[in-house]
């Protein structure tokens, strides 16, 4: 799914004010120093400038499990990992895709909730009983509102945005401009409303064709809910050609890491690596890391089957960090994705993963992957990081993001960080899925610098270095965001004490 809109729902185009009004648009804040710029990046460029001169680093492999990654991209395609190795079955040049085959991709995939109702109804649901029965109606309940509220959306922004194009077709300006608005006379009920929404919009930022197309791509994706994830008729396994009831079966996919729409991984790859100080776009965190893409996640939720066969790859292809800005409400085999997080920490490996977008307190709302095993204990080297903006004020923490005093450890720079998107161009994105890469650019930074530091101990010196905020403080374990002049300061001593 989209992460850049799952959660928001009918607030899109609220959220989309107050973030841009309230931020702006900065390229590159994420690395700027709190004391000396006044922003609240993580101090990337004061960590290069001060303490990274002059020293060797060691390339370290991040695994971006994700939506695809455009290979071709002018700040990207420099970075990418190679597979030495292209055997029979992993031929990926860049990667893996556990969504697709020679027959083609999947773009397009259900919620799990959607695919959880479906295999209720395959077994019959008039000869439940017990627990079943009661999980069923519960499930349903949760669908039926879900799909009436995606319709709801999809009708109401449809018509909201039908009445702004006939304002501006009156006007006779394709986008009109807050003047233009204000001597607008209505003669409609419906455009009397628009016209006060379009006051309010305009007079926080003239920008008519920005709110059009949030407009619009609310509208996308609401008709994706409606169409897709909420569709119990649709079901685009097949093309993928493995036997999705057997979760230990690996060989299947495709080498084709870009898939149908590569933008959200391509985002994210690049705030973790874009080539730094090339004078191209913008600088990523780490200046010596290969992108590892593997495509797992649809524009719909990912399965649970494929997210665990993406660690195990990242695991066996070096990756030493792993970023999955990806979360689900509802597992189908947490066993087995489990068994995965196992399995790469025994390798030594650093998993990051985003918190999540819906604006809810994760330590007491399920979110998916996460780092508590079935049997109750908890996987070590296992980050999860909520969203920060610029500001150490009451706006530090995204409206959007999810949080938990013990479910989330950090908070990173996610609202407005510009990267790269496909067809070597640079786009703004707000999202958890934008502060998730940053901490898994810090974590390979600090592994290239001191690699005889172990994962557990990269994920210590993370928590510990963090800058503390009382705008955090009841959002997560540590308080704070992470910095990476105070990391690689602690960094230091941890490798001191190792020789």
């Amino acid at each position: 799914m989209n992460k850049r809109v799952k959660g928001l729902c009918c607030t899109l185009f609220l959220i989309f004010l107050l973030l841009h009004t309230a931020f702006g648009q900065t390229p590159n804040w994420q690395h700027l120093d709190l004391n000396k710029d006044g922003v609240f990046g993580i101090s990337t460029d004061k960590a290069y400038n001060e303490l990274l001169k002059g020293k060797n680093a060691v390339p370290v492999v991040v695994a971006v499990i994700d939506a695809g990654v455009d290979t071709l991209h002018e700040d990207l395609k420099g970075v990418l990992w190679v597979n030495p190795k292209k055997k029979k079955f992993d031929n990926g040049t860049y990667g893996w895709s556990y969504l697709g085959s020679a027959r083609g991709n999947v773009h397009y995939d259900n919620l799990e909730l959607t695919r959880q109702i479906r295999l209720f109804q395959q077994k019959d649901t008039g000869r439940l009983s017990g627990n079943d029965l009661l999980v069923y109606h519960a499930e349903k309940k949760s669908f039926d509102l879900k799909k009436a509220e995606a319709e709801r959306n999809l009708q109401g922004y449809t018509g909201f945005l039908s009445v702004i194009n006939s304002i501006a077709r009156k006007i006779g300006k394709d986008s009109p401009s807050l003047a233009d608005i204000r001597a607008f006379q209505p003669t409609l009920p419906g455009e009397v409303r628009v016209r006060n929404v379009l006051l309010d919009v305009l007079g926080r930022k003239d920008d008519f064709a920005g709110f059009r197309s949030e407009l619009e791509k609310g509208i996308t994706h609401f008709k994706a809910q409606t169409d897709y994830q909420l569709n119990l008729a649709y079901d685009p396994r097949a093309v993928v050609g493995d036997d999705y009831t057997d979760s230990r079966e690996r060989k299947y996919g495709s080498p084709d890491v870009m898939g149908p729409d590569p933008t959200h991984g391509t985002h994210v790859s690049g705030i973790i690596a874009a080539v730094r100080n090339n004078h191209l776009g913008m600088d990523g965190v780490a200046n010596d890391v290969r992108i590892l893409a593997i495509r797992t996640v649809p524009d719909g939720d990912e399965r649970d089957k494929d997210v665990a066969n993406a660690i195990r790859y990242a695991a066996d292809h070096g990756a030493k960090v792993i970023n999955m800005s990806f979360g689900k409400a509802y597992s189908h085999d947490k066993k087995v994705v489990d068994g995965a997080v196992r399995y790469a920490l025994r390798k030594d490996v650093v998993l990051v993963q985003a918190a999540g977008n819906s604006n809810e307190d994760i330590d007491s709302v399920a979110n998916y992957p996460n780092r508590v095993y079935l049997n109750g204990k908890v996987a070590g080297a296992y980050i999860v990081v909520g969203a920060s903006g610029m500001h150490d004020d009451s706006t530090l923490k995204a409206p959007f993001s999810n949080y938990g005093k013990a479910s989330v450890d950090v908070f990173a720079p996610g609202v407005q960080i510009y990267s790269c998107v496909p067809g070597s161009k640079y786009d703004y994105f707000d999202g958890m899925s934008m502060g998730c890469p940053v901490v898994a650019g810090l974590a390979a930074l600090i592994r290239e610098y001191y690699p005889k530091l172990s994962a557990l101990q990269v994920k210590e010196i993370i928590l510990q270095s963090v800058v503390v905020s009382p705008y955090l403080a009841p959002y997560c374990k540590t308080g704070g965001v992470v910095n990476a002049f105070k990391a690689l300061s602690l960094a230091a001593t941890y490798d001191l004490s190792n020789r």
